[in-house]
């Protein structure tokens, strides 16, 4: 039974909270039932696993925690244990730096059979906001670098595109490319690409967020698919 605060798990999960940390040892933390079952659903075991009053004191795992309030369970898990990159469709994040957008995106990916590449200043995946926005599909959704998305790429513009519906896409694989919240996509990135885009009936509607937009571009593959 862990009982006192300067025990060295504690003191890991601690530095596990940050990002610096937790790319150096190669090791997240996950904290709530329904991420650890995720966990476990998936095959994938975790490396140490904290449970209130079964071994460690309810009150020590409470001051760890990054929830308003306190899960009964945390567990720390390898990075190198989730599913290796690749896939027919690929969603890849240039500079989305929302945890809560990487996650919903991760999410989505997973409920579409998408894998997910991040560029470099994108939100950390494995950090704890992005974690509980995937909702356990980080367990399931093939991760990689934004350089190893497929070649075959498809850049999602807010203007100037061919609409999303009539778009003759690329025969998989093929990369759907995702902009950051505020500048989108760059234009060195896009020069190559074939452009399209969702449009929007609003009126006043300037352009969906990032999250949104993979949603919709997801489910028009699929729906060509005949998923």
């Amino acid at each position: 039974m862990i009982t006192s605060r300067d025990n060295e798990k504690l003191k890991l999960v601690r530095k596990l909270a940050h990002r610096k940390h937790r790319e150096e040892t190669g090791l997240f933390v996950c904290e709530g039932e329904d991420l650890v079952a995720a966990a476990l659903a998936a095959g994938i075991e975790p490396v140490e696993l904290l449970v209130a009053g079964e071994n460690i004191l309810p009150e020590l795992l409470a001051s760890i925690s990054e929830l308003p309030h306190a899960s009964r369970v945390l567990g720390i898990y390898r990075s190198a244990d989730l599913p290796p990159f690749g896939s027919d469709t690929t969603l890849a994040l240039w500079r989305v730096g929302d945890p809560g957008n990487v996650g919903t995106l991760i999410r989505t990916a997973d409920a579409f059979g998408a894998a997910v590449a991040l560029s470099e200043d994108c939100a950390d995946p494995l950090g704890p906001k992005a974690l509980r926005a995937s909702a356990g599909a980080i367990f399931r959704v093939p991760l990689g670098s934004f350089a190893e998305a497929p070649t075959a790429r498809v850049a999602l513009v807010a203007h100037g595109g061919v609409p999303l519906a009539e778009a003759e896409l690329p025969a998989p694989p093929l990369t759907l490319l995702l902009g950051s919240e505020r500048e989108g996509l760059p234009d060195s990135l896009v020069t190559d690409c074939y452009k399209v885009t969702i449009p929007l009936p609003g009126e006043d509607a300037e352009s969906l967020n990032v999250a949104a937009a993979g949603a919709i571009a997801l489910y028009e593959l699929s729906r060509r698919a005949g998923r």
